[in-house]
């Protein structure tokens, strides 16, 4: 199976082409708009891999929450490059992105995964042995309190150190973890071993803020 996967929700953005167990990965950081050289980083990996878009058998991509101009920019270049060749795709949560990362380098079944969502917010869950819960916004004051036996990840963390780690008593974090593409290809993977279906269906964005437009990619 020929598998794209792409992610640009956060300050990161990152293209894996996924083929005969080989994987090309472009990952890209400290660009300002980041998400905007997508199609380049598209470019190259299918250079890469002497591959071409009609060849893709599926394409993984991150729905947010996140940045909300990434966010964005995935899902269109998401739909526009899956109606041109008809390829189905399957999306995730970034929160469930970089929980399922975490979990994989940190080797711990417990990850707490807050991202800095602005306005003095936090996108918030926890991903316990593979599962992601309670996702949502909130203030840093009002995340689950999750105990010790769970780690820390994403940019939350750093941007409201004490009153995260005041509410959720995580005492260790690490701040160095980010989504990346290549995960998603595991991801998707391991949802249609599971069972999960693929589907041609338009991709549709999670931004979790109600009082950001929501408008849908049509």
């Amino acid at each position: 199976m020929n598998i794209l996967a792409i992610d640009t929700c956060t300050e990161v953005a990152s293209v894996t082409l996924y083929s005969s167990g080989v994987r090309a990965s472009r990952v890209l950081t400290n660009v300002e708009k980041s998400s905007g050289h997508i199609l380049r980083l598209c470019d190259e990996v299918f250079t890469e891999s002497g591959k071409q878009l009609n060849e893709v058998d599926l394409i993984a991509y991150s729905k947010g929450p996140g940045a909300f101009t990434g966010v964005r920019m995935c899902i269109g270049v998401v739909q526009g490059l899956s109606l041109s060749c008809s390829i189905p795709t399957i999306g995730f949560s970034t929160l469930e992105l970089l929980g399922f990362r975490a979990s994989k380098i940190l080797k711990s079944e417990k990850i707490a995964v807050a991202l800095d969502a602005r306005m003095g917010e936090v996108y918030w869950a926890v991903y316990d042995h593979g599962e992601l819960n309670n996702m949502k916004i909130c203030s840093p004051e009002d995340v689950d309190n999750v105990g010790d036996n769970f780690l820390g990840v994403g940019t939350g963390w750093s941007t409201h150190h004490d009153q995260l780690h005041s509410a959720s008593n995580v005492k260790i974090t690490d701040l160095s973890i980010y989504p990346e593409s290549s995960e998603l290809v595991d991801l998707s993977i391991q949802a249609i071993e599971s069972g999960q279906n693929p589907t041609f269906e338009l991709p549709q964005p999670i931004y979790l803020r109600n009082n950001v437009a929501q408008k849908s990619l049509k």
